[in-house]
């Protein structure tokens, strides 16, 4: 693979299970029919661990396509080991990601405050609305790259604040730190309100309020805003 293409390639972190399994049969069908479609009419050409082809440990190959590629899609659904390791790795180098889960399920509270989209596979008004939004997200991420924030590096910015001589940056810290733990339970309510139409767009609001607030109050040359 050229660097050209490799440049637009989109890693699919998802429980992939065994050949013939129930959690295949759903990862199969979930690249196919939600994830592919959505990736490649923004430009990328997604690839699976399974369907990595070149020599060599397949553990390094993965952690690679992690830490180069320039978009990420995680299947969250089953809360599967492998695919939180994965996460963490990439959240750890602070580059695109999108988030997804199976749309009966929970997000997990240390990823809650990040946005995932919920889907069920078999329902194919739930499909459309998920290839709609991803498609969104990775336009959004594309035109704002510095709007990437993950749990770990915003624990470390805070962590760095918290120890500054600086009140108002300790201060910054703080404010940031209340931001994110409501974001994290308004998550939370959005997920317990899930198909009451009376409260899930208000919401959905609220939060893209809170999101804009953040982004207000980022850094610039080291300093809050």
């Amino acid at each position: 693979m050229s660097k050209e293409e490799k440049s637009k390639v989109c890693f699919v972190i998802a429980p992939i299970g065994a050949d013939g399994s129930a959690d295949r049969l759903r990862s199969d069908q979930v690249l196919k029919h939600i994830i592919g479609p959505s990736v490649r009419e923004c430009g990328y050409e997604p690839i699976r661990a399974d369907q990595i082809s070149e020599p060599g440990l397949i553990t390094s190959q993965v952690i690679q396509h992690i830490v180069e590629d320039p978009l990420i899609i995680a299947d969250l659904t089953g809360r599967n080991p492998n695919v939180f390791y994965e996460l963490a790795l990439r959240h750890a180098i602070k580059k695109p990601i999108v988030q997804i889960i199976h749309a009966t399920e929970t997000i997990p509270f240390d990823v809650a405050a990040s946005r995932t989209i919920h889907v069920d596979h078999r329902d194919l008004d739930s499909v459309a609305r998920a290839k709609e939004e991803i498609s969104k997200q990775i336009r959004h991420v594309e035109k704002n790259p510095e709007d990437v924030d993950t749990p770990i590096s915003v624990a470390v910015e805070l962590q760095s604040l918290r120890k500054s001589d600086n009140p108002l940056e300790k201060s910054y810290a703080e404010i940031l730190a209340m931001l994110t733990d409501i974001r994290s339970g308004m998550s939370d309510m959005r997920d317990g309100a899930r198909g009451r139409l009376a409260f899930g767009p208000v919401l959905e609001d609220l939060i893209m309020s809170f999101e804009r607030l953040t982004r207000v109050m980022e850094f610039e040359d080291g300093k809050p805003l």
